[in-house]
């Protein structure tokens, strides 16, 4: 299985691919289900031959791998409000926000299923996020959880409620799950 480009160069020819790659699938994804999502369909919306989709990225599964990689990386501020209930929910708040955005519910929904591989790329930054949140509260002299049982118990269910049903994440209920993990 290919993996996404990591050394990709940072101009020229191929960022532009990669560019009209990646919106391609934000795109397609908005328009039709991610059953419909193909490397021919995707290198034809994006302007380039589909060999160039399989030697950069292999399948599908991979290219959506990288959309989320770069769509869920980076787009949301680690919060520092000195205090832990306050950095979670204000976190978790964005976090909410960033998932009721129709496009990137679309991709987080694709994504998951595709595979692992692209599923892990949707929340890998989050478990960055997450980790600097609770490193920093110990760092201040409190405690805090591993970050694994915090993404199971803050994570989880704003995922689940986001991508499986048609749920909304109120700020009520993502305050609520917030308390509800710090009882």
């Amino acid at each position: 299985m290919s993996k996404p480009s990591t050394n990709a160069r940072p101009g020229g020819r191929s960022a532009r691919v990669r560019a009209a790659v990646h919106r391609a699938v934000t795109e397609l994804l908005a328009e039709a289900p991610a059953e419909a999502l193909t490397l021919p369909v995707i290198a034809d919306r994006a302007g380039v031959h589909p060999t160039t989709l399989y030697r950069r990225w292999g399948s599908t599964a991979d290219l959506l791998a990288d959309v989320a990689t770069s769509r869920f990386s980076g787009d949301l501020v680690v919060p520092d409000t000195g205090s832990l209930r306050d950095d979670l929910k204000r976190w978790t708040t964005d976090v909410a926000t960033d998932l009721t955005d129709p496009d990137g519910l679309a991709l987080m929904r694709a994504a998951v299923g595709s595979g692992a591989g692209a599923s892990r790329a949707c929340m890998a930054d989050r478990h960055a996020q997450l980790a600097a949140i609770l490193d920093r509260e110990r760092a201040r002299g409190g405690t805090a959880p591993e970050v694994e049982w915090a993404a199971d118990a803050l994570l989880g269910p704003l995922m689940y409620r986001a991508v499986f049903t048609n749920n909304s994440l109120e700020p009520g209920w993502v305050d609520d799950l917030v308390e509800s993990f710090l009882a």
